[in-house]
């Protein structure tokens, strides 16, 4: 029986957020150059016209910035700015040496929420959008944009200026924190700051600002920090915080001088935005919110997928872009089938941010056909007619590794009709390609479906071949 959940009921942003129309005309106004140049690029890099990079990691070539800045007015070093601006926040996508127009600029002029969303990703970017400062050791710089989260909650609470050195020393803190978590300082040793609890023992977790949660305004593309050496440890976070500051200035976020931060309305608006999904997150309708990806996806497994997707929804606000997609990534290379193509329905709720790490799994044979097909319906294609993208080797390894999953955790009637999904018109065809494929599963499905199968001749056949795979026949 379903039971209707009642809805949470809409949100209000804080009194004085503007409008959402004025919110993206500031948000229009601020990524002006970039769509400038993303509108150039998709009138001159176009299919069939010179590419765009060299060296096909999406780095603006010499000879396509020179041509840009020419056809613009503006210097390379401003086309180069604007270009960067215009990939992060999805105006522009790269393929290899070819760019094309993201769909955010194709609404850029009618939709507003589309504006939003694009501002938004850049925000979620923002420590890609200023260069970090390269004499700081890489753990550091880490360290502080898993920090600025609950920096930027505390600037959204204040509603106002805030004093540099209070921020510091909030940031000390919470990086005292991150270490701690992460077991690479003794908790008996914490320094105790002014205003926080003791220094023997550990800080529970309310006592925490909602936005200490990672997954706000943190670059989605980052590595995990390695463990805090002495050098990492005694590293000023003074000049860190003010390259954090200047960054978030960079794409608007906030303002920052006089010894001060303030939020912009576009930066208040965006902090409250996530710090609403951490809300909705942890009250996820099936309490996978502190579960690892392997888990939430063994639990999603038992939901209808409107349901799974909330909880796919829920568990990645909670999450760092960048870790969410790194970990759904290692729950598929397991051997759970079912995991493996769940991992993937969750990759196509993040979208964009994920296609790096999926066109990296693509010589993965177990990894090929589910990223062939998220890669083809990335671009566009009709999710009925995607599988075109595929080899018939692929399709079926693909069926096989489906029809896995459905004798691990369905029913025998859903393998059964798993049948009628197959490529090959014959089952006779089918079983000689699927003998072929060597699938490491491949015995165990054909039992499963011959003891499932309630045609004695079919399942006889699927009997014998599942025996001559095992014994190499």
């Amino acid at each position: 029986m379903n039971q209707r959940r009642s809805r949470r009921p809409a949100p209000r942003p804080p009194e004085g957020t503007p409008a959402p129309a004025e919110l993206a005309r500031m948000a229009r106004s601020g990524l002006a150059g970039a769509a400038r140049v993303a509108r150039w690029a998709d009138a001159a890099l176009g299919p069939g016209r010179d590419g765009a990079t060299a060296d096909g990691k999406a780095t603006l070539s010499d000879a396509t910035a020179e041509r840009a800045a020419r056809d613009l007015g503006l210097t390379p070093a401003q086309v180069r700015a604007d270009w960067d601006t215009a990939r992060l926040a999805g105006l522009i996508e790269v393929h290899g040496d070819t760019a094309r127009p993201g769909w955010r600029l194709r609404a850029w002029d009618r939709d507003d929420s589309a504006v939003l969303r694009g501002w938004v990703a850049l925000f979620d970017a923002w420590s890609l959008a200023h260069p970090e400062p390269e004499e700081h050791e890489p753990a550091a710089v880490a360290e502080v944009v898993s920090a600025m989260p609950q920096v930027l909650s505390f600037l959204q609470l204040s509603a106002g200026p805030v004093p540099v050195p209070q921020l510091l020393d909030l940031l000390q803190q919470r990086v005292t924190e991150l270490r701690t978590e992460r077991c690479e300082v003794d908790y008996v040793s914490r320094p105790h700051h002014s205003g926080g609890p003791p220094a023997d023992g550990p800080r529970d977790d309310v006592s925490r600002a909602p936005g200490a949660r990672p997954g706000l305004g943190t670059e989605p593309r980052r590595p995990r920090p390695a463990p805090a050496g002495p050098a990492v440890a005694d590293a000023p976070l003074e000049p860190l915080l003010d390259w954090a500051l200047r960054a978030l200035a960079s794409v608007g976020a906030l303002t920052y001088g006089d010894g001060q931060a303030t939020l912009t309305p576009l930066g208040s608006w965006a902090v409250w935005v996530k710090l609403e999904q951490i809300c909705v997150a942890a009250q996820s309708p099936a309490g996978n919110i502190e579960q690892g990806a392997e888990d939430m996806l063994r639990g999603c497994g038992r939901l209808r997928p409107n349901a799974a997707r909330a909880e796919y929804r829920a568990w990645l606000a909670a999450r760092p872009v960048g870790s969410a997609v790194t970990e759904l990534i290692d729950a598929a290379r397991g051997e759970d089938a079912l995991l493996r193509g769940l991992a993937f329905e969750a990759l196509r709720v993040v979208g964009a941010p994920a296609e790096p790490e999926v066109r990296a799994v693509l010589d993965e044979p177990t990894l090929r056909p589910y990223a062939l097909l998220w890669l083809a319906e990335h671009d566009g294609a009709d999710p009925e007619d995607a599988h075109e993208v595929l080899t018939r080797e692929e399709a079926t390894w693909l069926w096989v590794d489906t029809a896995a999953a459905v004798a691990d955790h369905g029913e025998a009637p859903l393998l059964v009709r798993h049948l009628e999904s197959a490529v090959q018109p014959t089952v006779p065809a089918l079983l000689n390609e699927v003998r072929a494929v060597g699938h490491p599963r491949t015995v165990q499905v054909l039992v499963a479906l011959a003891a499932a199968h309630p045609d004695p001749a079919l399942a006889k056949a699927v009997r014998r071949a599942a025996f001559q795979v095992h014994t190499g026949g």
